[in-house]
């Protein structure tokens, strides 16, 4: 586990080099000293942040997985759902070709309960039974659109955009950039046949994740506004699913700023994306099925909250939220949110000096969501941190007590 930090570090030197770039250089470009850039190199410092990942990789133009080495080496079984992946990539590239698929493709109605189920796996955070159904759903979504006409057409293309999306987030969970790229791209095209008002904005949302990757946090933000003025008079309206996306393109937003250092303006986001759930939790009668798999509620604005101040290394400020989180609000998130919320929690108490917090936190983080925890970045900087802690203080109490015994003499 300690030597990963030494892998990245080395992986970010031979970056560098392939650049013919000096550490001052690269220091330089991220606003840190040459001796920050050393240590970074020699895996003594954690790259703990998404922002600050991202930000070390865009400089070294590479992609982050580049940088931590993921996918993360794992046994055959856990390396299964790349096969999946394969297959949901060809089905994607084809996405213009006449769909093979046998027999007649079922109504809409009866493809939107499938994507009730992948929803439902989505919560469960289980990304590699979700990479699994992906292709068989593209195909028939594909080949419906190909035979129908009117509305039904329309509805084709918005579950095959939908079940981009379910790609989409698999594949940033398990590591896989190609998929990421390509599920995007396709969502964008489906949205647009799709007759759905909303959907456009969804994939624009999506968009804004991929820029994360490469830390254009100005184009992010930018890609959210223009997003968010496309569903504004929706939203002004009260149409409940464009309220939905109002807000997950708010918290987008915020993140996006955090990772710039635009703080004013990330606090900002948060309080239009609180506006927004309020307008949801103030809503008469049982909210619309969430087509469109937008996981935003007013735990998940706290959630956020806590994310964009540790993004802004406040984690005072992230546990002074969570004081206010109620077990009510927290048990009535998805497990892949609490998931994240856990393990940032975890974060926020290791960086406050609470080592001990910080683990019960990355345990409940595991036991919550597996396949997320194990396989997301800053998870595992933040138990490397803690178990290199732990041996750093059990050094030190066997060397104290080796004075006090004089094995030295």
């Amino acid at each position: 586990m300690l030597e990963e930090a030494e892998q990245i570090g080395r992986r970010a030197q031979r970056a560098r080099l392939r650049l013919g770039m000096a550490q001052a250089d690269l220091a330089a470009v991220l606003g840190r000293t040459q001796g920050w850039v050393s240590k970074m190199e020699r895996g003594l410092i954690e790259l703990d942040r998404v922002g600050l990942l991202s930000r070390v990789a865009a400089a070294l133009h590479v992609h982050p997985n580049d940088l931590i080495g993921r996918p993360y080496t794992s046994t055959p079984a856990e390396n299964s759902w790349q096969i999946s992946a394969t297959s949901i990539l060809r089905e994607l590239r084809r996405y213009d070709l006449a769909p093979v698929h046998d027999g007649t493709p079922r109504p809409s109605g009866e493809l939107w309960q499938d994507m009730s189920e992948l929803h439902a796996l989505r919560d469960a955070a289980a990304n590699t039974t979700i990479m699994e159904r992906i292709p068989d759903l593209l195909r028939e979504a594909r080949a419906l659109a190909e035979v129908a006409t009117g509305h039904e057409r329309e509805e084709a293309y918005a579950v095959y955009a939908v079940a981009c999306k379910f790609a989409h987030t698999a594949a940033h969970a398990l590591g896989h950039p190609e998929l990421v790229a390509m599920a995007c791209e396709r969502a964008v095209w489906s949205a647009r046949l799709s007759g759905d008002p909303v959907l456009p904005a969804v994939a624009d949302w999506m968009r804004v994740w991929d820029m994360w990757a490469t830390a254009d946090w100005a184009d992010a933000v930018a890609l959210s506004d223009r997003a968010l003025a496309g569903v504004q008079e929706q939203y002004d309206d009260g149409d409940p699913l464009a309220v939905r996306a109002w807000g997950a393109l708010q918290l987008r937003a915020a993140v996006s700023a955090a990772r710039g250092g635009r703080k004013a303006e990330a606090k900002d986001r948060i309080k239009h994306a609180r506006g927004a759930a309020k307008r949801m939790d103030k809503a008469v009668g049982p909210l619309p099925y969430d087509r469109h798999s937008l996981t935003f509620s007013s735990g998940n604005v706290k959630i956020h909250a806590i994310s964009v101040a540790l993004e802004m290394h406040e984690q005072r400020e992230a546990l002074s939220i969570n004081r206010h989180m109620s077990n009510e609000l927290i048990d009535s998130l998805p497990n892949s949110r609490q998931g994240h919320y856990y393990m940032d929690l975890a974060r926020a108490w290791l960086w406050d000096g609470n080592r001990e917090k910080a683990l019960t936190e990355l345990e409940k983080a595991e036991r919550t969501a597996p396949q997320l925890v194990r396989n997301h970045p800053i998870a595992r900087s933040t138990l490397r941190t803690l178990v290199y802690a732990e041996r750093v203080a059990t050094r030190e109490k066997l060397r104290r007590m080796s004075d006090r015994f004089h094995l030295d003499g």
